[in-house]
């Protein structure tokens, strides 16, 4: 039966029969791209299968055992992955242009080939002579790292499985592989999707780790199709920009550990080096006089981070106020707004509002909120927070202030940084006596108003009564 052609989203992979210019699926436009599918297979040619095997089914009961992980040595990866790289496993790596995957991807290789495991990078973007320069700038040339510039995946799988498996596989990018088996260009979701299962198949097969790395969209989503992310065993993504020196990795998705750990690394001459302890790298150089600051205690998968939330209230001079967010999801800010505005008794209404999660991390926790609060209100009324006291908890439609989770980390990390007050919310159940820091509780956001209120300097109190005043 001859193929017929099929139309293909390049964006999410649905398949259509014709042509048009809008995804019903995604919604993505121009992103349809003529492909041949094979039609499927029916009558005699697919009796002549076979009914399938027979195989056995087990219990939940039984013994199961750890699976050994291969450790880099990097402990920041380490953390990310679960505690290293687990046999036969697939992670998927995004990021910017130039954001330094490969610089990453680099020196995991040869930290890899030093402890003594197989280490093979193909690269299907760059050549072996630029693979080589990035290791001669950060040192590592000596390191027994396998190296080839191919992009057809059975030329890959012949070439490895003639020695034995590596430990470690590393395909810079999956985008730009290839199989031969398949009649589409490279690059499209058909190529893309069989490239990754073929990489899979032969993880699992030999036992060997393997690393993809993929192409991320402009607004920083993995390109290609999504069903290549339920695929993996692992989603990874890799963020930081230009204007900051560090760059953060996160799990998004992790079979084998925790979900939302981050790696923070530090852009250095000589490669990325890690950030031991990422809160400081946060708070530093903050200033400890300035209205509009205030330091929220948060977690970031199982490791909690402290970070300075800043904030801007001032006159405007539109007819619609601006309101703008870097790090923190706009919406949660609007909401935080008109709770202060309906409980709290503030005039915000006639202000630009600005906020900004100092030094470039994007919070995602609603625990947040009572910090932002705390800034935004601190900003109003021009009266600076203590530079001592940090901040967490979340704040609901009704003003209440309500308890989150994990509040000994938080405050154990904030005690070990030097912290001596911290603002939480009233009905903490996991917090006992002996905590490293003083605890002040807010049961409502108009306790927090006031308490901010009482401390605004007496040079401008009238003139933000208005203001202030319920």
């Amino acid at each position: 039966m001859a193929k017929s052609p099929s139309y293909i989203c390049q964006s999410c992979g649905a398949v259509h029969t014709r042509w048009q210019g809008k995804c019903d699926a995604c919604g993505a436009w121009n992103s349809l791209s003529q492909e041949s599918a094979a039609a499927p297979v029916t009558g005699a040619k697919a009796s002549a299968r076979g009914k399938g095997r027979v195989f056995a089914l087990e219990g939940l009961a039984g013994a199961s055992l750890e699976t050994p992980r291969l450790v880099s040595g990097i402990a920041e990866l380490d953390r990310v992955t679960g505690g290293g790289f687990v046999p036969g496993s697939v992670i998927l790596i995004g990021g910017d242009p130039g954001i330094g995957k490969s610089t990453l991807l680099t020196q995991t290789c040869a930290a890899l080939a030093g402890r003594g495991s197989r280490v093979v990078y193909i690269s299907g973007e760059e050549a072996v002579a630029q693979v080589r320069l990035r290791a001669e700038r950060l040192g590592l040339t000596k390191m027994p790292v396998e190296l080839a510039a191919e992009t057809n995946v059975e030329d890959i799988i012949a070439t490895l499985s003639a020695g034995p498996p590596p430990g470690l596989l590393v395909i810079d990018s999956i985008q730009t592989m290839w199989s031969s088996a398949i009649e589409a260009a490279p690059g499209t979701v058909t190529q893309v999707r069989g490239s990754a299962q073929s990489l899979i198949r032969f993880a699992k097969t030999t036992g060997a780790s393997v690393i993809l790395v993929g192409h991320v969209t402009k607004d920083g989503q993995i390109a290609g199709p999504r069903v290549v992310e339920h695929m993996v065993d692992a989603v990874v993504s890799f963020e930081g920009d230009s204007g900051h020196h560090f760059r953060i990795l996160r799990a998004v998705k992790n079979r084998f550990g925790p979900t939302d750990e981050i790696g923070v690394f530090e852009m250095t001459g000589h490669g990325l080096a890690e950030v031991a302890n990422p809160s400081a790298l946060f708070l530093a150089g903050r200033d400890l006089s300035a209205p509009g600051a205030a330091v929220f205690a948060g977690m970031e998968g199982t490791r909690p981070l402290l970070v300075e939330i800043q904030a801007l209230v001032a006159p405007s001079s539109l007819g619609t106020p601006r309101r703008a967010v870097v790090g923190w999801d706009p919406a949660r800010l609007s909401m935080v707004l008109a709770v202060l505005e309906a409980r709290g008794g503030l005039k915000l209404g006639q202000h630009d509002v600005y906020l900004n999660v100092a030094g470039g991390l994007r919070v995602n926790e609603p625990a947040a909120d009572l910090a932002a609060a705390a800034a935004l209100v601190s900003s109003l009324a021009g009266a600076p927070l203590s530079p001592e006291s940090v901040y967490f908890g979340e704040i609901g439609l009704s003003g209440a202030v309500r308890p989150v989770a994990q509040a000994p980390a938080r405050l154990k990390e904030a005690g070990k940084l030097g912290f001596a007050r911290a603002i939480v919310p009233a009905n903490l159940k996991d917090v006992t006596d002996g905590a490293p820091l003083a605890l002040s509780s807010m049961s409502h956001i108009a306790d927090l108003v006031a308490a901010i209120a009482a401390q605004r300097p007496q040079a401008g109190r009238e003139r933000r009564a208005a203001s202030l005043d319920r």
